[in-house]
């Protein structure tokens, strides 16, 4: 944290400060629970608990002052009328503070946390760099991120995600970025925008904030985004497999755990540079083409990109997490977050993974859908019977559209109510040699399934810090 008074914070949020001044040195929370020396707490109210009522608890914690919305007996407070916006405000403050810090913002209806993980991973070497824990991406996780940088960073990845018109012009004025990448414009949140075509406005409000020098990293391959170098008096960068992209990915092969190599062209003016991922998946080609780019803009030399990419391990977790298992089980915990798009990505890795052995995907609802809910949980069961899943454990009635289609395609189904009844299915079914994939929404809780499973077969779960699940 860059440091202020509260008196500096009441300046920059238009707060005024009831109590003695005191220097915020500390990191700044929304979870009092998270509170040390020096913090300042920001005190929200939710739907179902108001923030000010755990003021006590932060300042014992270390907190020496809180930004809320109304006085607190004893605890020094920057009083504001809206929390929200001021911390906001405080988080602009915060990189006005340090001019030379290089912004990267990323966004696309899947894979930021992923890329933001893969760019945080390559940049580190050429400078201090700051990136989102897990995937803080909303009007409160980039200010979260934002408040962790110093006057030595170097570097700040932010993610950006959206629920609404506007959430990420508004999140663009908090972190205004010189470069935007844009990975792709599916169906995540279909159900809160009302249309894809919503969510291309949306997602497009990041190039629109990139100033005249910026650059704007686009995916070639989804016409929705290509579509967006129109929006935009920045510098254009394509990327992709398809031979229009201007930085694109040749002869792409795959090992037998999924994890990719491929040869970049069009680097820059670079010589054709060959890459070895070590994170799994076909789709984090076209992430990694956009992290590229984006490091190659902020200096880093073609070999260093290449070692990068090559070094970087997943970082957040249940986002294609590989766990070998004892009996030669593999266990893949992608069950973070889920749309049609992930969902279909993930399939066709476990039909990958799996090549020759039996391979069970327990498959949980998608949320935020809308009308769209039906259909894309059908297409996700015809896709588990073409990629050739062994069996489909389809976990609570938001599933029933992917068994159906599944078994009507002619695999094997286990129909089970909630995610206690999986863990029975699954220790029935679990045999040596099995792959089995977790996939669903993270609201429907396959991946704590994934983990017990993980522990109890003997495996141990990747420590990558905190969750904030």
């Amino acid at each position: 944290m860059i440091a202020f008074t509260l008196h500096d914070i009441a300046a920059v949020t238009g707060g005024t400060l009831h109590g003695d001044d005191r220097l915020v040195d500390g990191p700044v929370v929304t979870d009092s629970r998270e509170a040390a020396p020096g913090s300042l707490y920001v005190a929200r109210a939710g739907e179902h608990a108001d923030g000010h009522d755990y003021a006590p608890a932060a300042v014992t914690a270390g907190a020496v002052g809180v930004l809320g919305s109304r006085e607190l007996a004893g605890i020094p407070t920057v009083v504001v009328a809206d929390v929200q916006e001021a911390f906001g405000a405080l988080a602009r403050a915060v990189v006005d503070r340090n001019p030379a810090l290089r912004i990267v913002g990323i966004t696309g209806s899947s894979g930021k946390t992923s890329t933001k993980d893969l760019l945080a991973q390559v940049l580190a070497p050429l400078g201090e760099t700051v990136a989102p824990v897990g995937s803080y991406n909303s009007e409160v996780g980039v200010p979260l991120t934002v408040c962790r940088i110093t006057p030595t960073t170097r570097f700040l990845v932010a993610e950006m995600g959206a629920t609404h018109l506007g959430n990420i012009a508004y999140l663009t004025q908090i972190v205004p970025p010189s470069i935007g990448i844009v990975l792709n414009v599916g169906t995540a949140h279909v159900g809160e925008f009302g249309s894809v075509e919503a969510i291309a406005q949306t997602k497009g409000e990041l190039v629109e904030a990139l100033p005249d020098s910026g650059v704007a990293v686009l995916n070639a391959d989804d016409p929705r985004v290509a579509a967006m170098a129109a929006r935009t008096s920045a510098r254009v960068v394509t990327v992709g497999l398809g031979a229009d992209a201007q930085v694109r990915a040749a002869d792409v092969s795959l090992d037998e755990q999924d994890r990719p190599s491929f040869t970049i062209l069009g680097l820059d003016g670079s010589e054709p540079l060959p890459v070895r991922l070590g994170l799994h998946g076909e789709h984090q080609v076209g992430n990694a083409l956009a992290v590229a780019v984006a490091a190659r803009e902020l200096g880093a030399a073609p070999e260093q990109i290449a070692a990068g990419l090559a070094g970087a391990q997943p970082v957040s977790r249940w986002r294609m997490e590989v766990h070998q298992l004892p009996g030669g089980v593999t266990l893949i915990n992608d069950a973070y977050n889920a749309n049609l798009d992930s969902m279909l990505a993930a399939l066709r890795a476990l039909q990958r993974i799996g090549r020759g052995r039996r391979t069970i995907a327990v498959l949980g609802e998608m949320r935020e859908l809308g009308n769209f809910s039906e259909q894309a949980h059908r297409e996700v069961g015809v896709a588990a019977a073409q990629t050739g899943a062994g069996v489909v454990i389809a976990v609570g009635a938001g599933a029933e559209p992917i068994a159906a289609a599944a078994e009507a395609g002619g695999v094997s189904v286990r129909r089970v109510a909630d995610v206690e009844e999986a863990h029975g299915a699954v220790m029935q079914l679990l045999a040596s040699s099995d792959v089995i994939l977790f996939k669903s929404s993270r609201d429907s809780g396959l991946r704590f399934l994934g983990d017990r499973i993980t522990l109890e077969q003997g495996g141990y779960l990747q420590d990558n810090g905190p969750t904030h699940a």
